[in-house]
This record gives C-alpha cells, sequence and structure tokens, in this order.
C-alpha cells in the first residue's frame, strides 16, 4: 500500500467523524480490474457484496450514471 493505515484514519478524520463500526476502504486486490486478462469491470446490474463475520451482508447493487435519475 502506498499510505499506512494509522495516515488514512489520521487524513479521513480531517474531514469525516469516525465511529466505532467505521468501515476504511483501501482499494482494489491485484488481479482485478484493468488487470484481468481479459480485463473485467463492474456493470449497471452487477451486485457487490461484502461480508463481516459476526454482522452480516453489506449488499449495493451497481447503476449506471444514465440509469441514477437523483443525481
Amino acid at each position: 500500500m502506498i499510505h499506512q493505515i494509522p495516515a488514512l484514519i489520521e487524513y479521513i478524520s480531517t474531514f469525516s467523524a469516525l465511529s466505532a463500526g467505521d468501515v476504511i476502504l483501501t482499494g482494489s486486490p491485484g488481479g482485478v480490474g484493468k488487470k484481468r486478462t481479459p480485463p473485467l469491470f463492474l456493470q449497471d446490474g452487477d451486485t457487490v457484496e461484502v461480508y463481516v463475520e459476526g454482522i452480516g451482508t453489506l449488499r449495493n447493487s451497481v447503476r449506471s450514471a444514465e440509469m441514477c435519475t437523483d443525481q
């Protein structure tokens, strides 16, 4: 990683109040997106899920900007 976790927390806390349970995402691992053969990117209608043991699943649907009406 380019920046260390304590530095990220310090920076984020300058513009957002952090609370217990907040999640800071630091990017994608190697071998995804542009680095795949062939490249593969999220598309309208895809679903992204993040699971945390003991807490549950956060599920978000991907929508293209053209599909969003509340901009």
